[in-house]
């Protein structure tokens, strides 16, 4: 199967994706800090995949990353966080790094996850990704499923609108998911940003339900039930986007 380095601070981590992926027929070595990882590393020529810990002391994550990506840009690496939301890792995602697995993960989403790198979820990133918002998630998987968003200005359901989205999951399964942006919620990003009309246009309002999918992803590693997800409420994580979007 792959050869997979794991760089994690925390022994029960280490050890349990090393099982984990041991009995799904991987080759595992381990790190436990920064430095160690690179060390093992070295030109990333021996190594599949890259389980890399956000948090780490001396050498923190991001750190370790870009400097793997250095010398070798080909390199799929998995960042490991504990963050709570989604919006917290984009600069992971940035800095070039293939997939998100958030703490506490299963074994199921971890090997997932690792197929998921492995396979590069078969996506092409070109196309439709150039007109977008520059805080998307389109180039990049979280907990092993990838979110593909063909440019579309919504559907009309009844004054509110829906996007439609294709998510790739672990095992290489597709399925269409509907994200609903209520006619409320619009007007609260609005009022947030003191602006009738959002850069973009209809691609705005696609790609902060983008993000909205792509939290839920996070979160819950799985598809949203009927694969239908509705935003109930314009949410700090969601201001933070919107911010990051108009600063850009």
């Amino acid at each position: 199967m792959a050869k997979v380095l794991v760089i994690d601070d925390e022994s029960n981590i280490r050890t349990m994706i090393r099982l984990t992926l041991e009995h799904s027929g991987h080759n595992v070595e381990t790190a436990a800090d920064g430095q160690e990882g690179l060390d093992k590393f070295g030109e990333g020529a021996g190594f599949d995949v890259v389980l890399l810990d956000q948090r780490m002391p001396d050498l923190e994550g991001i750190t370790v990353l870009k400097q793997m990506l250095f010398h070798n840009p080909a390199a799929r690496i998995i960042m490991i966080t504990a963050f709570g939301t989604v919006d917290l890792a984009v600069e992971a995602m940035k800095s070039g790094a293939t997939d998100f697995l958030r703490k506490p993960f299963t074994a199921e989403t971890l090997r997932g996850a690792v197929l998921a790198a492995l396979r590069n979820c078969g996506a092409d990133s070109s196309g439709s990704q150039s007109t977008a918002p520059s805080a998307t998630f389109g180039m990049t998987t979280i907990n092993g499923y990838r979110i593909e968003a063909p440019l579309n200005s919504g559907v009309n359901m009844g004054g509110d609108t829906g996007y439609e989205f294709t998510v790739c999951s672990p095992a290489n399964e597709k399925q269409r998911c509907t994200v609903v942006l209520p006619a409320v919620v619009a007007e609260l990003v609005k009022a947030h940003t003191d602006r009738d009309v959002m850069p973009g246009g209809a691609r705005f309002w696609q790609a902060l339900c983008e993000e909205v999918l792509a939290n839920y992803l996070y979160q819950q590693a799985d598809y949203p039930p009927d694969n239908l997800l509705r935003v109930d409420e314009y949410t700090t994580g969601m201001r933070r986007w919107v911010d990051a979007v108009l600063a850009a």
